[in-house]
């Protein structure tokens, strides 16, 4: 899995068992291998503004990456590629349109890319992979977005609470999950950006010279700009309904330079500013739960944004009167669920087992996700 930040690559190897709804995860290792910091700025670029010719070199170089990353999570919890049936990758996102284009006379055209060609992935290991797997979605007039929910549901959902789960990505999104787990009732959008902002803020403030904000300290040391909140609380992505999902083409390049000009006019030093986007993370959060009818019992948040101490602590403050755990607290890796739900997602698709959520992404009715890649024929797709 790589997110929308661009960052690196989460691989995990995983022990899958059980059917339909009643999948069974045991994780076997997990590691992050960084991009380099030259990789993840020709990403950046390539999302917004590469040429063709980029985006097709990148799209083999990235399976490169993503191939070396698999096999070192094999490696690392001591197996050989032969004794691993599948790969599930998510790929990375360069540009994602769910609004859609209208085009006569077909109609609205959705449309989303992933690149990280698994063609190598599968060369390189010898083992059947599955990707793209937003695109069937959105062929069925979904947004392709968010996928996660369908793993939050299978593995998080609980017979007595209620539960928001909170993943703090490049983009934030939530899943609602009422007690008793009904598939029908799940809710889940992406609510914003998270860590997408907050990283290139800092990026740019630093000259390159950081890439991110460790444990939310800058931020820590900045007050709230209330005229900036508003403004920022106002955006009409956090007023629209779902489903909803959003990205690096709504909150990237542009959007920063626009922040970057209310700091100047505000005259807000870059901790204030990143204190003022770390509280909108969290509040649009909570800006979100207005969507979702039904008592929360429980918030859980996972992803990278978790080690951001500030975003942590305005998220207790928007929910003051609930808990607000972690997934490490319900015994999952926080950093690792995401390639965790991908690995779920290659399993079910393997079997033939529709796994998107068509309340949540739009979808006009259940798939199933993604593009198999076959190793080569001494290794079978076999579970």
């Amino acid at each position: 899995m790589s997110g929308t930040s661009g960052d690196g690559v989460d691989a995990v190897l995983v022990d899958l068992s059980g059917r339909k709804d009643s999948v069974r995860v045991r994780v076997l290792s997990f590691l992050s291998v960084p991009y380099t910091r030259s990789l993840q700025q020709r990403v950046l670029t390539v999302s917004i503004s590469g040429t063709v010719a980029d985006v097709c070199h990148l799209n083999v170089l990235l399976g490169e990456v993503f191939a070396r990353a698999a096999l070192r999570v094999i490696k690392e919890a001591g197996m050989d590629p032969s004794g691993v049936h599948l790969i599930g990758s998510h790929g990375q996102t360069i540009h994602h349109l769910p609004k859609g284009i209208r085009e006569s006379p077909i109609g609205v055209v959705r449309s989303t890319l992933q690149i990280a060609e698994p063609a190598v992935i599968a060369e390189r290991t010898n083992i059947t992979t599955i990707a793209n797997f937003r695109a069937r979605d959105m062929a069925a007039g979904g947004e392709g977005a968010p996928l996660a929910p369908y793993a939050h549901y299978l593995l998080m959902r609980h017979s007595r609470h209620s539960r928001l789960i909170v993943n703090l990505g490049g983009i934030s999104n939530v899943t609602y999950l009422p007690k008793g787990g009904r598939r029908d009732r799940v809710i889940a959008f992406d609510t914003g950006p998270a860590n997408m902002v907050l990283d290139a803020l800092v990026q740019r403030m630093s000259k390159g010279r950081m890439s991110f904000d460790r444990g939310g300290m800058i931020a820590a040391k900045g007050v709230v700009h209330p005229a900036l909140l508003k403004e920022l609380m106002g955006h009409p992505y956090l007023k629209r309904r779902p489903p909803k999902s959003t990205g690096r083409e709504e909150f990237g390049g542009p959007f920063i330079e626009r922040l970057l000009a209310k700091q100047r006019a505000y005259r807000l030093g870059p901790a204030d500013l990143l204190a003022t986007c770390a509280y909108w993370t969290a509040a649009s959060v909570g800006e979100g739960t207005r969507w979702i009818q039904g008592d929360i019992d429980e918030v859980i948040v996972g992803g990278g944004g978790v080690y951001n101490r500030t975003v942590m602590r305005n998220l207790e403050r928007v929910f003051d009167d609930r808990p607000v755990k972690t997934f490490d607290d319900l015994g999952w890796n926080s950093k690792a669920f995401e390639a965790i739900a991908f690995a779920v997602l290659a399993y079910q698709t393997a079997s033939g087992t529709y796994n998107n959520l068509p309340r949540v992404t739009g979808a006009q009715h259940a798939v199933v996700l993604g593009t198999i890649v076959p190793g080569r024929p001494a290794n079978s797709v076999g579970i």
